[in-house]
This record gives structure tokens, sequence and C-alpha cells, in this order.
């Protein structure tokens, strides 16, 4: 069960007559509670025996914040062992249900929300809501436990639930120190292959579209390299050799097969034509598989793409050098280098978060299925650094050769409170966060910060850790400060 918070708001206007007849009052109870799939936000007239109370509640799903737009909620109101309910089958407006209770006992209760969904029920409870002997009793009561909260931004449930928005409590866990650096992503060892050429000669295209970042299937044909009309290395002329060795060989292999069993050719003798058969087939099937009339076959071993072409079409190549390399592009490194100051604290590595390099989007390594491969045990020659390597697949579309942040995270004993990174919003270097008094009004408040590790950081103080904040949808909240909306129920249908 989720923290539950009960609070008042005097919403009232008196217009007295005289010190209590002609009294007019708008009080309403706002009354809060959380589980693990909803939150329940009512604004109810306070409680009395022999009284209706208008109840306005608000039923939000968690998982995305959005209103619940149809399904059965049941209403109790209990006092000790007397109780009343009301059921409604589907709300009024989307996420709203009106009720009426009527208390028959006085004393403290607590109101209980049952959901019933396609999916299965859930309960959530609301404690400590007292009923009072007479309606006046409880108006005046309500009135002079409100809660005023002069800093107060009004935000309504209507208008979060029609942006991208969020609440959560801050998480105590273990956050160790967190090493900000720079990795550089790198095709995978198996994922990714050279072609070379296995003879001199001028390449040529297989078509129009061998391009870099081309998508190609295996076996598929890229280009040729020709050796025709070269004075050496010239692959028909050794294609022809090859198979006129192989066809003489052939018939004197066979021929001495006849011999053999008539005693004419020695065994000794068979073994060594035998031999020279088998070399000359295998010289003149390699040839032919791997080389046509117009030279060597270059095809690609894998399906994936061309990552970088090392020739052009027309130019002239030497046995062993590289022509293409192709990638899956399925499995990346990111090799990061770190300073040696940090050195005693890699092997505490406990995992990272990936953050690309226009701050748009952060991966945890666990969402990339990733792993530390590595952390190096001395320094760099070249930048003085200690590298570490990290293994992730590649959702993120991150491209070979690029850059992006890494903040790797490291094991600590030591908890402490943390918020998304999302809930902060900075002005001039001062950092704040939107503390929910209830769901529809919210304070700004300045918080000391400490660590991030890219997508959680250290608040140090200013927030208590039962204490709901803004963590998707602050601009929005920030803008409804900006515009001085006062009314808490603005957009509410009573």
């Amino acid at each position: 069960m989720g923290l539950v918070l009960v609070m008042f708001s005097a919403c009232h206007n008196h217009q007295h007559e005289d010190a209590h007849a002609g009294h007019s009052h708008n009080t309403k109870l706002q009354l809060t509670g959380y589980n693990d799939l909803y939150e329940v936000y009512a604004e109810a007239d306070p409680f009395a025996v022999g009284k209706k109370s208008a109840v306005l509640l608000h039923l939000t799903g968690l998982n995305d914040f959005k209103p619940v737009e149809s399904g059965t909620v049941t209403l109790s109101l209990i006092v000790g062992t007397q109780g009343i309910r009301q059921t409604l089958e589907a709300p009024s407006e989307k996420g709203i249900y009106h009720f009426e209770l009527q208390p028959e006992t006085v004393g403290d209760g607590n109101l209980q929300v049952d959901v019933q969904m396609e999916k299965g029920k859930s309960r959530l409870s609301i404690p400590v809501v007292k009923v009072y002997a007479d309606a006046h009793t409880a108006e005046h009561t309500a009135e002079d436990e409100a809660v005023v909260h002069p800093n107060a931004i009004a935000f309504s449930k209507e208008q979060s639930w029609k942006i991208d928005f969020a609440t959560a409590l801050p998480a105590v866990e273990s956050f160790g120190q967190v090493i900000k650096t720079t990795a550089q992503v790198l095709s995978s060892q198996g994922d990714e292959t050279v072609i070379v050429a296995r003879t001199s000669g001028i390449v040529l295209f297989s078509g129009n579209a061998i391009v870099e970042g081309k998508d190609i299937t295996s076996g598929q044909e890229l280009f040729t390299v020709s050796g025709s009309g070269m004075a050496e290395n010239n692959v028909n002329v050794r294609l022809t050799e090859a198979q006129s060795t192989y066809r003489k060989a052939e018939a004197d292999y066979k021929r001495a097969q006849e011999l053999v069993r008539e005693k004419i050719v020695s065994d000794k003798d068979f073994l060594q034509i035998q031999g020279e058969y088998e070399t000359a087939k295998a010289v003149y099937d390699n040839l032919y598989k791997n080389f046509s009339g117009n030279g060597q076959r270059v095809s690609s071993p894998m399906a994936g793409y061309i990552r970088q072409l090392f020739v052009g079409n027309g130019q002239y190549v030497e046995a062993g050098q590289p022509l293409v390399s192709v990638s899956k592009n399925k499995t990346l490194l990111l090799k990061a280098d770190v300073q040696v100051k940090y050195a005693p604290l890699l092997p505490l590595i406990a995992s990272a978060n990936i953050r690309s390099m226009d701050k748009q989007v952060t991966w945890s390594l666990e969402d990339l299925n990733g792993r530390v491969l590595s952390f190096g045990k001395s320094v760099n020659d070249d930048n003085y650094l200690i590298p570490v390597t990290f293994q992730v697949d590649n959702k993120a579309g991150f491209i070979p050769g690029g850059f992006v942040e890494v903040f790797i995270r490291t094991r600590s004993d030591q908890a402490v409170m943390t918020i998304p990174n999302t809930a902060l919003t900075e002005e001039q270097g001062v950092f704040f966060v939107y503390v929910q008094l209830t769901p529809e009004s919210f304070e700004k408040r300045e918080v000391n910060i400490g660590m991030t590790d890219g997508l959680r950081t250290e608040v140090l103080s200013g927030l208590n850790r039962n204490e709901r904040v803004v963590t998707k949808g602050s601009i929005s909240v920030k803008l409804a400060q900006s515009s001085g909306a006062l009314d808490p129920h603005a957009g509410h249908v009573h």
C-alpha cells in the first residue's frame, strides 16, 4: 500500500447574518490514496450523521497517470463495525465518479475504494476520516483544520491527464560514486568482418547500389576482382591451367585404377598418381568456386550492411588488400577511458547509464542487455587513461564510430535519497522540484543535490522521503505557476 495523504481545502465564503445563522460553507475535504495500481483523489463535503456528503472521486492509473475510462467502483465509509457504501458501474466522465454518502455513525473511520476491472480487483484505503454528530460541527472543524499553502500551484487532474505527467516518491537506494566519461561506439568482435582480395586485379562493382550503409544479405555478390588482360597474376590463365592440370590428373587416375587391379602399376605409383589427382582437383575446385572467367567473385559471408568501402570501382588491388567491411550492427562495444584516480573503483563497477550526445535519451546498461566486458589493468600509453569496455545490444540505434556519454556506477553500502533527473528544474544554477501537496496542488521547492548517474540524482536536503514529487510534466506545472492560476478546481465537473 502506498503513502496515504489526507488534507483539507478551505475554499469557503462567509456571509454572516449573525454569529452562526446564515453561515455559508464551501469547505471540501481533500483525500488522497495510493496502491500499486491506482491513485485516488477525492473532494468531499465534511461528514456528519444524517447529512448527505457529495464525494467527487478522481481515479488515475499509475502505469500512465491517465484517467480510468471504465470499471465499477465501490466507495465505503466504515466507522468501527458500521459502514455504508455506494457502487457506481461506470464513471460519469473519464476518471471521475460522483458519490453521495450519508453517514450513520459518529467517530473516526476510513474510506475504502474498491475498483473492479476486467483484469481484476483492487482496493485502496484512506484512513482517519472523521464523522461528526452534526453538519455545523463538521463544517467548522473542517475550516479550523484546513491547511493553507500560500505558494501552492494549482494544476487540476484534468490538466495533468492531458499531458505526459507522473509523480513518485523519492527512492532510498544504494548509490556509489559515479564516474562520468565519454565512450566510443565500436562494432563488436564477431559482429563485423573485413573481406579481402584473394588475387590481384581490377575491382568491378556488381551494381550501382554498392554504397556504404547499404543492407545486404548473406551470400550476396558485391563485386569481382578481375585480372583479365594482365600479364602477371592473371586469374583467367591460372584457372585455365588448373582446369587442364585437373583433367589430365583425373584421366591418369582413372587409368591407374584399372592398371593397379591388373598389377601393372604398383601400389606406390598408384598412391602417387592419386595424390596428384586430389591436389589438382582441390586447386581447380577452389579457383572455380571463388573465381569466374571475369575474376574473383566477392560475396558477403553474412547479412548486415556495408559499413565501409575501402576501394572504388575500377581500382587496382593486390592480393590480401581489404575491400569492404560488413557489419551486423546488432552488438556493440562501448570503449570508455577513465582517469587514473578512479583505478581503485573499477573493480566495484555495478552498472552504467548511457546517454546520447544530444542529451535527449538516457538508457541503463540493463535496458540495453549490456554488461561490463573488461577494465584496464594499466594506463594507455597514448592518453594516460584506463580503458573500460562495455558490450550492449544496439537497441538504441548507436552508430559505430560515434560517441556517447557514460555514467559508470560503482557499488556502495551507503543508502541515499534519489529522484529521477526529470523531476529537477534549474534556474541560474539553483535546482528545484515540484512537491505534491495534493494531486491538484504543488509547491516549488529548492533542493540541494549531489551526484547523478544520468537517470537519477542524489538529494542532499530540501525534500523528505514521504513527499511525492512531479517526475514528468514539471515544465507544465511551472507554466501553471507563471499563469497565476489560483483555482485548484479548474476544469472540474461537480
